[in-house]
């Protein structure tokens, strides 16, 4: 085990389809809080930081009695922000990024990529994948998707895309969903880095692949860097909308 790894809400007040979504409230609570509360309950959750860029995050924050770091506003992805919280935890060896609108995140989906880092001492970044079963699933570019190698019953992420990959030349079959082990993997958003990987990250600028994709995984996969999968059987859903949002509020009052 690492001499110490420490979970990270990256928490960004702007949203653009949602404005400040962080603190819109559900029982009682911002979905900040619930985001909190919920990653509390990993193995690694007993001290959790807040990587903010706005005083009302922070005033939020302080009234559950949570911590807080003040990042810049100006980071443009939560990887950037993790890599400035970092700097100011120097003893950290590994961060584990849990997106901070995701208010039923799974711990054990958080234990399980920490420790897929962990246990893996060649790997800079661990992330999670769950199986897509269905084709409306797949097309959907919202949807990011991960072509996977397994190699001693290790999954490494070879590319993530928006796309649907592995392109099937010769036309995508229902028993395609149906395989053993699946072709087809939804990347869910969430990672364990070392701190030697954030420190690289944050001095590189975006990759080409990057750039067109719009997806900051493909900085590391462009460099050479390893990313294992764990694989877990079920993805939970992010606040992005206001359909999101209500969703959830209904949900919880259930």
């Amino acid at each position: 085990m690492p001499n110490s790894c420490q979970i990270v809400l990256p928490a960004r007040l702007a949203s653009t389809r949602l404005p400040e979504k962080l603190l819109r409230k559900s029982g009682g609570k911002t979905i900040l809080r619930h985001t909190y509360e919920a990653a509390s309950r990993s193995s690694f959750g007993t001290d959790i930081v807040v990587a903010v860029d706005d005083p009302k995050l922070a005033q939020e924050v302080d009234s559950f009695g949570g911590r807080w770091i003040m990042t810049s506003e100006n980071c443009a992805s939560g990887t950037d922000r993790l890599a400035e919280v970092a700097e100011a935890l120097p003893n950290t060896d590994v961060f584990i990024n849990v997106q901070a609108d995701e208010p039923e995140i799974d711990p054990a989906s958080i234990d399980l990529v920490a420790r897929t880092l962990i246990e893996n001492l060649d790997a800079d970044i661990a992330t999670a994948g769950t199986p897509i079963r269905d084709r409306q699933q797949l097309e959907d570019p919202a949807c990011v998707k991960i072509l996977m190698s397994e190699i001693a019953g290790q999954g490494r992420a070879v590319y993530f895309s928006r796309a649907p990959i592995p392109f099937v030349r010769e036309g995508v079959e229902e028993t395609h969903f149906k395989a053993d082990p699946p072709i087809f993997w939804h990347h869910i958003g969430l990672y364990a880095y070392r701190r030697e990987f954030l420190q690289w990250f944050a001095s590189q600028p975006p990759s080409l692949f990057e750039e067109l994709e719009k997806l900051e995984q493909l900085r590391a996969i462009e460099a050479g860097k390893r990313i294992v999968v764990a694989s877990v059987s079920s993805s939970t859903p992010g606040i992005d909308t206001l359909d999101d949002f209500q969703r959830f509020e209904r949900k919880f009052a259930n």
